[in-house]
C-alpha cells in the first residue's frame, strides 16, 4: 500500500473517530450525573475561598475525553502533515532496465563488443546494476541505482566496489551518496 494511502487512511479513520466522541461527549455531558449549574460553582468557590478543600462536580468521563480528544487531535495533524509531505515530495519514479538483446536472441551473442564480452561475466545482481546504468546513459546516483536494481544498500555497496576493481564502473562522490559512471570503453 502506498504510504499517502496510509496517510489518507489515518486521517478519516481520526476525523470520523473525533466525530463519535464529540457526539459521546455531548451526550454523556447531558446525562451526567453531576450536573453543574450555577449554584454549585458558587459553593464550590466559597468552600475554597474560606480554607476547605473545594468541591468538585467534575465528571470522570470528561478527563478520559478530553485526553482521547487530544490524542485524535494529534493523529489528525499528523495525518496531514504526512499527506502534505507526499504530496510536495513524491516518490522518485523508477524505469526498470531494458533486457540484455544477448539474453533475449542467442544468435546475437556471436558479435563481440566489449559489453557483451563483460555481460557474460557478470553475476545476476551484477548484471542487474549495469542494466540500470545502461538505461540511465551510464550515470546514476548509488542510492536510485539501489532501488532500481532491488537489491540492499550493503549488497550495491560491495557488488559496486568488485566492479570498480574491476574497472567496470568508477565512483564518484556526490553529496552523501555516490555517483556510478558506467566505464568509457562498455558505453556503446
Amino acid at each position: 500500500m502506498q504510504k499517502i494511502h496510509i496517510f489518507l487512511l489515518l486521517l478519516l479513520s481520526s476525523l470520523v473517530s473525533l466525530t463519535v466522541l464529540s457526539i459521546a461527549g455531548f451526550y454523556f455531558q447531558a446525562a451526567s450525573p453531576y450536573p453543574t449549574n450555577w449554584m454549585s460553582d458558587m459553593w464550590g468557590h466559597m468552600s475554597s475561598m474560606m480554607g476547605n478543600m473545594p468541591v468538585t462536580t467534575q465528571n470522570p468521563m470528561v478527563l478520559y475525553f478530553g485526553a482521547l480528544f487530544i490524542i485524535l487531535i494529534v493523529i489528525v495533524l499528523i495525518s496531514i502533515i504526512g499527506l502534505v509531505y507526499f504530496a510536495v515530495f513524491p516518490a522518485i519514479k523508477t524505469i526498470k532496465p531494458a533486457i540484455s538483446v544477448a539474453n533475449e536472441n542467442p544468435t546475437l551473442q556471436s558479435t563481440t563488443t566489449p559489453y557483451a564480452s563483460v555481460v557474460k561475466t557478470l553475476t545476476d545482481e551484477e548484471r542487474r546494476i549495469i542494466e540500470v546504468l545502461k538505461a540511465h546513459d551510464g550515470k546514476y546516483l548509488q542510492k536510485y541505482l539501489r532501488k532500481e536494481a532491488e537489491l540492499s544498500r550493503l549488497k550495491t555497496h560491495r557488488i559496486l566496489a568488485r566492479l570498480a576493481a574491476r574497472g567496470i564502473v568508477k565512483l564518484e562522490r556526490f553529496g552523501n551518496t555516490n555517483q556510478v559512471i558506467l566505464a568509457d570503453w562498455l558505453r556503446e
